[in-house]
């Protein structure tokens, strides 16, 4: 998955209702709630996309040099990681014939590379317009949910995590992925660094100091991969972690989200 700049000091925005140490993932609904699983589509479409308009971006795509091929979509999907390829066989199943049908074989054949065999102009072009087209749209929302925010938010609720350590779950499997790959560290082993320095809350733990175990294992899974250096997606992730002062850039970004009356603290904004 690609990282772009994402307003960390305002994931507090999902304030999913706090990260309250309870230990029981009970604090309000879950990140599954339709409302708070839009704004967690929102924050991580503006790292990946830089923008909060998550819905417009089905039909971008572009080669991003992070050794992924192309990246596309309303998360990143990538020619290089198979879940493009898995985009376009559940487009295909629903719609048979469509123009990127035909792309199949190649995009079997770079899974694992960077390379654009197969994959030029006419691919690009037929990805974008076929945006247009709602059973596009859909195989695009089931990979995610599939691949990534069900499984994330699953994990999360087992390990007695609140909406907010869901998000942070699921902004690491959209980032890393599962599995370790070469040259990258993926949400599984990043999740088993954390365990290995703070319980999680279903085992007894404070949520707050797993997080932060589990953040600053992601931070140092970022800095092994030059494409991911840059650590200031996580480093503000929670509240106590923000800097004292974001920029009133970011604030004003991310005032339509703090409109949706999700968080209790306009004080951020």
């Amino acid at each position: 998955m690609k990282h772009r700049r994402l307003a960390l000091a305002a994931v507090a925005a999902l304030v999913l209702t706090g990260c309250s140490g309870s230990g029981d993932g009970s604090s309000g609904k879950g990140l599954d709630d339709p409302a708070k699983k839009d704004i967690a589509m929102q924050l991580v479409s503006s790292a990946e996309n830089s923008t909060l308009d998550w819905k417009a971006r089905y039909g971008y795509i572009e080669d991003i040099g992070d050794g992924r091929g192309w990246t596309a979509g309303i998360i990143g999907f990538c020619s290089g990681t198979g879940d493009m390829l898995k985009v376009v066989e559940r487009y295909t199943a629903k719609r048979p014939g469509n123009a990127l049908e035909g792309f199949l074989p190649a995009l079997r054949a770079v899974n694992g590379g960077d390379s654009h065999e197969g994959l030029e102009d006419l691919f690009t072009t037929a990805w974008a317009r076929a945006a247009a087209d709602p059973a596009f749209r859909s195989a695009q929302d089931t990979e995610r949910d599939d691949s990534y925010f069900d499984p994330a938010v699953e994990r999360a609720e087992a390990d007695g995590l609140s909406a907010l350590g869901q998000f942070i779950y699921y902004d690491a499997y959209v980032m890393h992925g599962y599995a370790d790959a070469v040259g990258t560290v993926g949400f599984r082993t990043i999740r088993a660094q954390a365990l290995a320095e703070a319980e999680p809350p279903s085992e007894g733990g404070d949520e707050e100091a797993y997080l932060d175990a589990f953040l600053d294992a992601r931070v140092a899974a970022m800095r092994e991969e030059p494409s991911h250096s840059d650590t200031s997606r996580v480093r503000g992730e929670l509240p106590h972690r923000r800097e004292q002062d974001p920029h009133v850039a970011i604030r004003e970004e991310l005032k339509p989200v703090a409109a949706q009356g999700v968080t209790t603290r306009p004080e951020l904004w």
